[in-house]
């Protein structure tokens, strides 16, 4: 009995110490805090302002967390919900956009088909790209359209997929589909300044691309007038700058934040990351369709030129005339090719004959 009121005896001896020198335990810290919060209760009823601004901020006293890391101590992230509603909503309208972009090129099809040449295939060809040009274009294409595909999925699955092929097909593409995006990433993120480099000389505005924009290249004629241009006109000009130089650019920064989140990016910087990820990749996949519909179906012989690295010199002599006529004067980097292997003049010529 008289050592446990030695012992009593002793703690308020210790306390009185630590309230003489100003110094408080946590406990007696939580308690003064609960003091002032009822006082203001009282003069102030259900107002709670005080304490969740604390809870949002992280800066109250007695506020503590055994995690360590940027913004660990911050329980509460008004931020977050504002991305919470924000996010659905911009998904949507650029997939409104999305599906717009589509029907017009739909539509356009029908109206213009396929653009061909007006005279025959001259038979000799120019080397248009490089092998290098090719590998770094390709590269980048099929990154950009794996990313694109398995962004959709994630955007849009479980909207679109799930209530049609349920719970557990749907985690399994789901799955497949981050993973993919996360380990194909890479590739596009080092392909898209190589491809700037290699092909930003040739995309510099130029005054004949005045005319090509007023025109808008013929393409709204159905003679299928054709204006002269460079190696490359200003329509790709303009998806070069707007989709590779800026879209895709954006794409590889706010990729990487989102890709590797252990740099101690807080929430608010993935947020907005996040946000301009979403908004970019939508315009670029909204974007690429044009390129991928012009490089393709739009305009006969424009695939084989990437795919075998050559074109025929009637082909361009009617899509680019200006820089045909800089590879005929020896002023271009691209020169004529005696030379070509059998399949691809054959298939080349067979792309462009075809009815």
């Amino acid at each position: 009995m008289v050592g446990n009121l030695d012992m009593r005896g002793f703690i308020r001896y210790a306390l009185a110490l630590l309230v003489l020198f100003g110094m408080q335990p946590g406990w007696a810290a939580d308690s003064a805090a609960g003091t002032d919060q009822a006082q203001r209760q009282q003069s102030q009823p259900l107002n709670n302002a005080p304490v969740w601004r604390d809870v949002r901020g992280g800066e109250n006293a007695y506020q503590t967390t055994q995690v360590r890391g940027i913004e660990t101590n911050v329980l509460v992230q008004s931020a977050g919900e504002t991305w919470r509603q924000v996010r659905p909503l911009l998904a949507v309208g650029g997939g409104v956009i999305l599906v717009f972009v589509l029907l017009g090129l739909y539509g356009y099809y029908r109206w213009r088909g396929s653009i061909g040449l007006h005279d025959k295939p001259a038979g000799r060809f120019i080397q248009r790209f490089s092998d290098i040009d090719r590998y770094v274009h390709w590269a980048m294409a099929i990154s950009f359209v794996v990313l694109g595909i398995t962004g959709l999925i994630i955007t849009f699955g479980k909207y679109l997929l799930l209530p049609i092929i349920g719970y557990t097909l749907f985690s399994w593409i789901a799955i497949l589909a981050k993973n993919l995006h996360n380990f194909v990433a890479p590739i596009f993120l080092v392909s898209v300044p190589a491809f700037i480099i290699l092909f930003i000389r040739d995309n510099l505005p130029a005054l004949h691309d005045m005319q090509w924009i007023v025109k808008f290249g013929g393409m709204l004629s159905k003679k299928g007038e054709h204006i002269p241009s460079g190696r490359f006109n200003a329509g790709e000009k303009a998806l070069f700058w707007g989709l590779v130089c800026v879209f895709s650019v954006a794409l590889c920064v706010s990729g990487a934040v989102l890709l590797f989140p252990n740099y101690e990016q807080g929430r608010y910087i993935m947020q907005v990351s996040n946000i301009v990820h979403l908004i970019c990749a939508l315009l670029a996949i909204a974007m690429s369709c044009f390129h991928i519909y012009l490089g393709t179906v739009g305009f006969k012989g424009a695939y084989d030129a990437m795919r075998t690295g050559y074109a025929d010199e009637t082909w361009a002599k009617e899509h680019h005339q200006i820089w045909y006529e800089e590879v005929k004067a020896g002023r271009a980097r691209q020169h004529t090719v005696d030379q070509v292997p059998a399949e691809v003049r054959t298939q080349i010529e067979q792309t462009l004959r075809s009815a």
